[in-house]
């Protein structure tokens, strides 16, 4: 679950509504790309768990870009941070999506105490801010007021972050969370149940961190439709680095993943048979 590529990152099935249970998405995803702006703040600074949290939207002419865009909670491994992932972050509020990312209490790079077990608390830091959003969407005082589609939801996260997301997956999960992407990282007790969203994996077959075989449990889990990306002969997590090999399959694959699940783009569906063609990914679903 260690987060082994850190200093690399500085570098650099039915609508989904239907299986969810909520009313599926309609339309389609944005074509281009949209400038990219970051804010950041504490979540309940003077509590006993403060949490900070970057967010990347997608910008026009200084301010956000008109439109309600669904939201991506993204997730970190151990002794990373928010930042150190903003080669892919970044590249999915250009795509449309506004990202938000906790730097969790105390699996963070520079936390002051850190404690691995402590990721088992981190769904719930996930939920709160997911609570938090909602509420600042009705704020007609804040920028992002009325930019979040607070109906559609995404968890997403790498190593201890993908087990963060699998737990958020729990039987009682509300259904604005509309699905989620697991990057090297496996299940989580109470996780992969319930109402069945869509999930996609994406594993390194060489990782020396997280076996293959633990994604490939949760995958084998999963209550509802899911997919399988093996990086192959890949560790950790190189993949996620824009310019290094698999980015741009993984990437594609990732990418058109949330516009199926979030906008209900089906031509984004569709992509999802090829983006991860090539001799370095191999692409599985059921």
């Amino acid at each position: 679950m260690a987060a082994a590529v850190v200093t690399m990152l500085l570098a650099g099935c039915a609508p989904a509504g239907a299986v969810t249970g909520a009313p599926a998405p309609t339309g389609r995803a944005p074509e281009g790309t949209y400038a990219v702006g970051v804010r950041t703040f504490t979540l309940d600074a003077g509590s006993a768990r403060p949490l900070p949290v970057t967010v990347w939207y997608p910008a026009k002419g200084g301010a956000v870009a008109v439109g309600r865009f669904p939201v991506v909670i993204y997730s970190h491994g151990l002794d990373s941070l928010p930042e150190l992932h903003a080669g892919l972050t970044s590249r999915w509020a250009a795509a449309g999506f506004v990202v938000a990312a906790p730097a969790f209490p105390n699996t963070r790079r520079g936390a002051a105490r850190f404690n691995r077990a402590d990721v088992r608390n981190q769904p719930a830091d996930c939920w709160r801010l997911i609570r938090h959003l909602v509420r600042l969407d009705a704020r007609q005082d804040d920028p992002l007021a009325g930019h979040l589609d607070v109906a559609r939801f995404a968890a997403a996260g790498h190593s201890a972050g993908g087990y963060t997301t699998a737990r958020m997956f729990t039987s009682d999960h509300p259904s604005r969370l509309r699905a989620g992407v697991i990057v090297a990282g496996g299940g989580m007790a109470g996780g992969l149940a319930g109402q069945p969203a869509p999930l996609l994996f994406v594993h390194g077959t060489a990782d020396p961190i997280v076996p293959l075989a633990v994604g490939r449990a949760a995958y084998d889990r999963a209550p509802g439709p899911a997919a399988f990306v093996s990086v192959l002969g890949q560790g950790h997590g190189e993949y996620l680095i824009p310019g290094e090999p698999g980015f741009e399959q993984v990437f594609a694959t990732m990418t058109d993943f949330l516009r199926w699940t979030l906008y209900g783009d089906r031509e984004a569906r569709e992509r999802l048979r090829t983006d991860a063609r090539s001799p370095l990914t191999r692409y599985e679903s059921r």
